[in-house]
């Protein structure tokens, strides 16, 4: 299958290559970013060694969708989407937290939860929930931006105390994200979803906060289906879930879990295709559109004649 696994393109006005987990980033005059994303795929912060044909596509095409659909809550970073697997747009001065939102207590907040923590990221949350029990109103739980190793949990007042944001940013922080999520929330119930939990990444141009990086989508979000959810939680049985936990479950069920001297298992052709499928399926349920394989073309040639056409008229 033709999956983009690397690139190593060399563009006018190219200053600078970064190479991330799943994405290749080309900087042009200092002054626009060129995001191919790609098809690896990581987790447990570890890049598994096969990549999966249409992941970066999958990606890439919600990211898109979402930041046009929010475009009239907050200004976002992109200027164009030359090639399903990539987006340009411009080059902001990132902020060094990621606002994680959360609706429901699932995941790392539940796990900090379960420990008997009742403060999570200086959040206060009541006695007796669940797991996966809707939260009375959703909470920002922010982390630390780590360019490597893992991001880790902090509080507004820390942000605050140690300047890592100003006040007055933070607070814009804040009615943005909450402003995106209640926006991703209505989206997810057109399509029979629950937007459990999510992450929104922002940066500055001047004095002009834009929304960047990818939103909404099953790497950064978490989802339930709708139907049926009360009625498994008032079975105590787990929901039905659209992300990525499948690639985590698989890992974990053959032994790996990123920690050292562990091995990644086998990735057969036919698990990477089942994975590539079920990425395709989320893209569908996610946007409620059909989604569409490109034509035959070498992916990598196709990818780097759309990218220099369009720096072309930039």
């Amino acid at each position: 299958m033709n999956a983009i696994k690397q690139t190593n393109f060399s563009f006018p006005g190219q200053t600078s290559f970064y190479k991330g987990k799943v994405r290749d980033v080309y900087t042009i005059d200092n002054k626009y970013l060129v995001m191919v994303v790609s098809d690896r795929i990581s987790a447990f912060d570890v890049v598994l060694p096969e990549a999966i044909p249409y992941k970066g596509q999958v990606l890439n095409q919600i990211a898109a969708k979402f930041l046009a659909a929010t475009s009239d809550i907050v200004p976002n970073w992109v200027v164009s989407v030359p090639d399903p697997s990539v987006t340009i747009g411009r080059i902001c001065e990132p902020f060094k937290v990621e606002m994680v939102i959360r609706g429901y207590l699932a995941g790392h907040a539940w796990r900090e939860y379960s420990a008997g923590k009742r403060q999570v990221c200086g959040v206060s949350l009541p006695e007796g929930l669940k797991e996966n029990d809707k939260l009375p109103e959703p909470i920002i739980t922010p982390t630390t931006k780590a360019s490597v190793g893992h991001d880790e949990d902090i509080s507004k007042e820390q942000i605050l105390a140690h300047g890592i944001v100003s006040a007055g940013d933070y607070e814009q922080l804040e009615k943005y994200t909450r402003a995106l999520f209640a926006r991703g929330t209505e989206i997810a119930g057109k399509q029979g979803l629950i937007l459990v939990d999510t992450k929104y990444e922002f940066g500055k141009v001047s004095d002009t906060i834009y929304l960047i990086d990818e939103i909404h989508t099953p790497d950064s979000s978490r989802y339930f289906y709708s139907d049926g959810y009360s009625e498994r939680q008032q079975a105590g049985e787990p929901q039905k879930q659209l992300s990525k936990e499948f690639v985590r479950k698989w890992l974990i069920e053959n032994g790996f879990q990123g920690k050292d001297g562990q091995v990644v298992p086998e990735m057969t052709p036919a698990i990477v295709q089942s994975i590539s499928e079920r990425y395709i399926e989320l893209f569908e349920q996610i946007t409620g559109e059909q989604f569409v394989k490109p034509g035959g073309e070498n992916v990598l040639a196709r990818v780097e004649k759309a990218i220099n056409n369009e720096l072309a008229s930039l």
